[in-house]
């Protein structure tokens, strides 16, 4: 069986690539992963107690854009949710990212929201220019919170110190003046009503989507009749790491279970400081599950592993780019995704630039005439 398109991975990157193509332009599509789930990262499952949880790691959906939020919305029921996350700091579990609520608790005062203004505008050290993950926090709070809230946290997620990376990444982490303590300030958040592997059920059930699991691509690429490729592996396993490998950190999770219906206030509590792993998180505080048993996960970072993160550095992104060049020369094949493309995407931007791809390759294809001949293009637009 010959397929129009090949698509590596079954992460949002290319379900959403595999969706759009079956039902849109009536292609076939086969769309395999190494693992053996659809989903990717976000793959979620009943644990042996009966709780819902998140296989590697917590997923919290939020976007501004209506675009992936409708598109989403046509394969999952939505149950609202806006995640508060807490950081141990001195004894205390404080609101982080840090607003005014942050510093009223942690030293005991009773600040407005101008007088917080003023508070920052005394501790911050102004940098310029900015152009790293520590620059980004002292240039906004100074340097006593960037110690008790960023550095540690930072240097046990990525084994670097702040000093040492890209300003993007502690820049996710904006400071509020106000007493907002959501985490993120998204339009649309909320969490698919029955899971994500539920979702991606639906989002995959197209009759033209054909799904193989437990399938290396590199074992299967010369075997499989396609004609195009979308791919959103690491690219630079693609090319045989002829540059190099470039770096991820990933994660080692340890999941407890506990016969208690709650364990802790919020979804997820962060630990900057002396412990090994960076933060717990409680599934159910997320899912809104009922069960009279809870089950939590810690997360400790690690070299080697899945790979999870980029790490977002000049030196990797030049490697990156050479990457680049070699993919430019292949029409055929189409990198897309976190891993795909070497960037630090949350899920919304992981779908939205595969709908983005999606709509140029689209755009791309030649219009069959009426009696199934191909129409020369430039052909076809002359008057």
């Amino acid at each position: 069986m010959m397929f129009d398109y090949l698509i590596v991975g079954c992460g949002f990157a290319g379900s959403v690539i595999a969706e759009r193509m079956a039902s849109q332009c009536n292609k076939k599509v086969l769309i395999i992963d190494k693992r053996n789930h659809i989903g990717g990262n976000t793959y979620d499952y009943y644990n042996e107690q009966g709780v819902l949880v998140h296989k590697y790691g917590p997923h919290i959906f939020h976007t501004n854009s209506r675009e992936v939020f409708t598109y989403l919305s046509r394969f999952t029921d939505w149950r609202p949710y806006e995640h508060e996350v807490l950081a141990s700091v001195d004894g205390q579990l404080v609101p982080i990212p840090i607003n005014l609520n942050t510093i009223n608790q942690l030293y005991g005062l009773n600040l407005s929201v101008d007088e917080m203004a003023a508070f920052l505008g005394t501790q911050s050290e102004k940098v310029a220019p900015i152009l790293t993950s520590e620059d980004v926090v002292i240039n906004s709070v100074g340097r006593v919170l960037y110690e008790k809230f960023f550095k540690g946290y930072t240097k046990k997620q990525w084994n670097l110190d702040p000093s040492e990376l890209d300003a993007s990444v502690t820049a996710r982490v904006p400071t509020r003046l106000n007493k907002d303590n959501r985490y993120f300030t998204d339009t649309y958040q909320a969490m698919p009503l029955h899971g994500y592997t539920r979702l991606f059920d639906t989002l995959l059930s197209h009759p033209n989507i054909h799904v193989m699991l437990n399938t290396d691509y590199e074992e299967v690429k010369d075997s499989i009749p396609h004609q195009q490729t979308i791919y959103t592996g690491p690219i630079d396993r693609f090319f045989g790491y002829c540059y190099g490998r470039l770096p991820y950190r990933s994660i080692d999770f340890r999941f407890e279970t506990f016969d208690m219906e709650s364990y802790q206030s919020k979804g997820t509590v962060n630990f900057p400081m002396s412990q090994l792993y960076t933060r717990i998180t409680e599934f159910k505080k997320l899912t809104g599950q009922h069960h009279p048993k809870t089950t939590i996960v810690y997360e400790y970072p690690v070299e080697q592993g899945d790979p999870y993160y980029p790490v977002p550095r000049k030196e990797n992104q030049e490697m990156y780019n050479k990457y680049c060049q070699l993919a430019a020369a292949l029409p055929d094949v189409h990198f897309t995704g976190r891993l795909g493309t070497y960037k630090y995407y949350n899920m919304d931007q992981v779908i939205a630039q595969s709908l983005t791809l999606f709509k140029k390759l689209k755009a791309a294809m030649v219009p069959p005439s009426a009696n199934g001949a191909v129409i020369n293009l430039k052909d076809a637009v002359k008057p």
